[in-house]
């Protein structure tokens, strides 16, 4: 009698979860299959109507993962007021979960929209007016409409507030907090965010009811392969840039962060003189329909390097990034973590780079301490050149020595100012004539000049 072998229990698909035939068929077409583990563990929690936060970070599929229990539980109205409301805190972040929703209701009546700022309200009138089911917004924008009344929220269902953490780093709490103020009480909360700040407990504290909290197994740190050099200067970035991408044919869609708009501009001219035609460039300056022509481009293939500042790359979902490369640290190490999500996505590999400076030494530090791990740094290839250009922030300030002038008080020696001697002090008790003719004044009489 031959003994049977055990029997492996299989991963999960979407098939296990009860989404329909609509949401199936859909995920059928965007060649999905197998849910990623956020999306198997959040779909039960929301699906039961309680109210969520889910700590994940970027590239571990939050973003279905809180689109199809929300489109389950969806139901057929005829009213123009949307029964989900996703905010996110970028144009970019609005387009492309709009983009996704769009793909998910593929084979169902729901209407998508997405309003953010940037733009003529009157051009988006006519969204709003013309009503839908899903609505994807910024903040602003959404409040923009609320306070006019153009926009009713009386239909509510389901609340999503995607990245969080990114929305309180601009500056959007007051106006969040206005928001959840004029949205109906009862309603579902679903809230993500790369980290759990006070703030973010305060807030849930005084909106949500009883949020469970969960937290993603897995990150963009899984699968993700992080190094990094020591650099001294922007001039023997751009050569390192360069000779990364001349030794390296594998970097063949490489996203690039650099810390200021500015700093974004330089870099680009730089790879424009070395590899020219190869790289682009988007931040808040350029057009938006720039900054969507050229991310597609960078999606297509036909740009090989994408240069952007952080607000910007929020809403960059690009397939395939190979590459990320932190040309410049970020401020916060939470910034970090949301940049290397950009490779590695789902369940795919990836590779992060840094260039660290002397002055970055401290961000690399906090960096570390966030995610309980060590970067390794490598000192410069002999091939690369250490050039000696300086940037003007770049040079060393010399310190001059202050030399304060004190001007002396009155009655003390040394100035111009002294005070009369005893002898000069002497007054005079004049007559009221002899006053009035002082002060160029005459008595009146009439006198005569003697011959």
């Amino acid at each position: 009698m031959s003994e049977e072998s055990p029997t492996l229990p299989s991963e999960p698909t979407f098939r296990d979860l009860n989404l329909g035939n609509p949401l199936w068929n859909a995920l059928d077409d965007m060649g999905l299959s197998r849910p990623t583990p956020i999306q198997h563990e959040i779909f039960p929690l929301a699906m039961s109507g309680r109210d969520l936060i889910g700590i994940a970070q970027t590239g571990t599929g939050k973003t279905i993962a809180y689109l199809l229990p929300c489109l389950k539980r969806w139901q057929f109205s005829r009213e123009k007021s949307p029964q989900i409301l996703v905010l996110v805190p970028t144009r970019e972040l609005v387009q492309q979960v709009a983009e996704v929703a769009k793909e998910l209701t593929k084979y169902t009546s729901v209407r998508v929209a997405g309003i953010y700022g940037g733009v003529n309200m009157i051009q988006q009138q006519h969204i709003v007016t013309e009503g839908c089911d899903l609505l994807v917004a910024t903040p602003g924008r959404l409040m923009d409409f609320l306070l006019k009344g153009t926009l009713k929220m009386r239909n509510l269902k389901m609340l999503v507030i995607d990245e969080m953490d990114e929305m309180l780093a601009q500056g959007f709490r007051h106006v969040i907090s206005q928001v959840l103020d004029l949205l109906p009480v009862k309603r579902q909360n679903l809230l993500f965010s790369a980290t759990i700040t006070p703030d973010i407990e305060v807030l849930a504290l005084q909106h949500f009811e009883d949020p469970v909290k969960l937290t993603a197994s897995s990150g963009p740190l899984v699968g993700i392969a992080q190094s990094g050099w020591r650099v001294p200067n922007f001039h023997t970035k751009v050569n390192l840039l360069t000779w990364l991408l001349e030794e390296h044919p594998d970097m063949t869609k490489v996203l690039v962060f650099a810390a200021t708009k500015k700093m974004a501009d330089k870099l680009h001219h730089q790879m424009e003189l070395h590899l020219p035609g190869e790289a682009g460039v988007i931040h808040s300056n350029k057009a938006q329909q720039q900054r969507f022509g050229t991310v597609g481009s960078f999606a297509e293939g036909d740009m090989r390097v994408l240069i952007a500042t952080d607000i910007v790359a929020r809403g960059i979902d690009v397939s395939g990034v190979t590459h990320v490369i932190n040309f410049d640290l970020p401020e916060s190490p939470e910034q970090y973590i949301h940049r290397i999500g950009r490779t590695g996505r789902a369940t795919a590999s990836g590779t992060a780079m840094c260039f660290v400076s002397e002055a970055d030494a401290p961000r690399l530090a906090a960096i570390e301490d966030l995610m309980c791990m060590k970067v390794p740094l490598a000192d410069l290839p002999e091939e690369v050149t250490v050039s000696q250009q300086l940037l003007p922030e770049e040079k060393p300030v010399v310190a001059m020595k202050s030399v304060t002038v004190t001007l002396p008080k009155p009655g003390t020696t040394g100035g111009a100012f002294h005070e009369k001697k005893e002898k000069n002090r002497k007054t005079y008790n004049l007559r009221p004539k002899d006053k009035a003719r002082a002060k160029g004044k005459t008595s009146g009489r009439k006198t005569t000049r003697r011959k």
